[in-house]
């Protein structure tokens, strides 16, 4: 019961850090999105949290090409959802890497 209360409390921080990151994105230099999304990622690795891993990888890819805009807000929303996932295995981790492609496809 320990670490439901613990994952809860660390998704509520990843939730809230990704919320902020989404109201001044556009306003962030790139290299500053890219070190504030590096710190989701790192706390998302060590809380097991998988998916979000996988997203937040894809978004730093994206803006080390030069993405910005909506694309970026588009990934924050799926990278918002990685975080909620209850599934910690590789087969969720390649849908929602699926689902960043689809949204940069789109």
């Amino acid at each position: 019961m320990q670490r439901d209360f613990g994952i809860d409390h660390i998704r509520a921080e990843l939730t809230a850090r990704i919320a902020a990151i989404d109201l001044k994105a556009d306003r962030l230099t790139a290299g500053a999105l890219a070190s504030e999304l590096d710190e989701v990622r790192r706390i998302a690795q060590t809380n097991g949290l998988l998916p979000a891993v996988t997203v937040a990888q894809v978004l730093e890819s994206a803006l080390a090409e030069g993405e910005r805009g909506a694309l970026i807000h588009g990934w924050l929303s799926i990278l918002h959802d990685a975080i909620r996932c209850d599934r910690f295995d590789r087969p969720a981790c390649d849908v929602y890497a699926a689902a960043c492609s689809v949204r940069l496809a789109n």
